[in-house]
């Protein structure tokens, strides 16, 4: 992906992103990735931990929790003779 970049390039690359965000903003967004980076490894582990302890999500009635028909019944047959007429 990144084989065709050269250290010309990388040098080019952080000096516009120095341009763009200017060279006080720099150490607050490199802060803020980190926080980031960080909050995501947490959840990355907890989802981790939490699928090995999958005995704990299985339904009790014995499925193995799978999508199941949750089509809605079909609406009951209208008898004609009963139903309102708003022409007459």
């Amino acid at each position: 992906m990144f084989a065709g970049l050269t250290g010309w390039h990388l040098l080019i690359i952080l000096a516009v992103i120095l341009l763009l965000f200017g060279a006080p903003k720099l150490p607050a967004l490199a802060k803020s990735i980190g926080q980031s980076m960080r909050i995501f490894k947490g959840e990355v582990d907890e989802l981790k931990k939490d699928g090995k302890d999958g005995a704990a999500d299985k339904p009790a009635d014995g499925t193995t929790g799978t999508a199941q028909n949750t089509a809605a019944p079909a609406p009951a047959p209208v008898d004609p003779s009963t139903e309102s007429n708003p022409k007459s």
